[in-house]
């Protein structure tokens, strides 16, 4: 189980040497705006990541008096260590030197919701891409590395078609569409055993946040056209190889594993048509069945909830912590008051933040 017993983050943005011991369950740091709510989220998704869910500019994430930030951390079996300035990244655990990030995100996977990402129903193919994979990574570590074999080949790939070089490109057809398959296989896979994870007494939990939720249903779109069989590298490379003199024209591969996506309806009707009200509501759902599922996998996740009030009433908001307070899981969730039920009905550890500075509130 994963959770953050001790926490240090020091020249994150505006967060200056800040220290707190959260709660195994349910924290909650209340705010008003502008004082840091988000930068902390930030920093704890960070700190799981090595990346931030906000800007890609890592100068806006050091404070502007120094020339690095530092977050530490020390969970039930690790003690971990990333910091970051301009020109290098250190990442440590229990002293040893990690060499990539998805070590640390095995550590510590966290996963978010935010105004601004998480509302996967109707969002953007790539945000769909990304909470999908998250999840399978998860539960098939295998799956990271087929990835990166298949950019290496499509990269391969593009090249050789920006350079109109036709002599290489039937080998790495067949390279691609073996690793695309098996991509393609972990996803429908995942996406299988999601769905099953929705069906039975867990998914009846949710009902109060959308009455008509036995009508929710989602597709994986393999990103192949749709006489393409995703789980056929024959199949795979019979397309590429009749599609050749197009592809060179074009000048990149524009179909495949990286422009997959996922179609959610609701009765039978398209995301697309969908309210605003409906979308938040089953990218909810989704998210929610993938932390169950992770659960029962034997991952726990931490799970980050910004501005929780800005999105939801306070009905979903009590729904949604019940939900995850049973699952037994670490949570972060800000808000700017403390005007919830979930204050006194939960065990819930309630922080302040004030100009960068976080207190526990007693």
């Amino acid at each position: 189980m994963a959770v953050i017993n001790k926490l240090a983050i020091n020249q994150f943005r505006n967060l200056n040497n800040q220290y707190i011991e959260p709660g195994n369950n349910i924290n909650l740091f209340i705010a008003d705006n502008a004082q840091g709510k988000t930068n902390l989220i930030e920093a704890i998704y960070y700190l799981g990541h090595n990346r931030s869910f906000k800007t890609k500019t890592i100068k806006e994430l050091i404070n502007l008096d120094f020339d690095a930030f530092q977050i530490n951390a020390k969970t039930d079996k690790h003690r971990i260590k990333l910091e970051k300035s301009r020109k290098k990244t250190l990442i440590t655990v229990n002293q040893q030197q990690l060499k990539n990030t998805s070590e640390l995100t095995k550590i510590l996977p966290i996963q978010i919701i935010t105004p601004d990402k998480g509302f996967v129903v109707n969002g953007t193919p790539k945000n769909k891409r990304s909470y999908l994979d998250w999840g399978v990574f998860h539960v098939k570590p295998e799956f990271l590395s087929n990835f990166k074999k298949y950019n290496k080949t499509l990269k391969s790939i593009n090249l050789l078609l920006s350079n109109n070089n036709v002599l290489e490109l039937d080998f790495w057809f067949l390279e691609l569409a073996k690793t695309a398959v098996k991509i393609s296989q972990s996803r429908v896979e995942y996406i299988k055993n999601l769905k099953k994870t929705n069906s039975g007494e867990e998914l009846e939990k949710l009902t109060k946040l959308f009455n008509l939720i036995e009508t929710f249903d989602y597709k994986f779109n393999s990103g192949w056209p749709k006489d393409v069989d995703a789980l056929n590298s024959e199949s795979i490379y019979n397309y590429l190889y009749k599609n050749k003199q197009f592809l060179l024209k074009a000048k990149y591969l524009n179909h495949g594993p990286h422009k997959a996506s996922i179609n959610f309806y609701l009765n039978n009707k398209n995301e697309c048509f969908l309210s605003r009200g409906e979308q938040k509501t089953l990218s909810i759902i989704f998210w929610l069945s993938q932390v169950l599922m992770l659960v029962k996998s034997g991952v726990n996740p931490i799970v980050l909830i910004d501005d929780i009030s800005s999105e939801l009433d306070e009905n979903k908001i009590n729904t949604i912590l019940g939900y995850l307070d049973g699952l037994n899981i670490q949570t972060f969730i800000t808000n700017i008051s403390d005007n919830l039920s979930i204050v006194d009905k939960y065990n819930t550890v309630v922080f302040n933040i004030n100009n960068g500075v976080i207190k526990l509130q007693k």
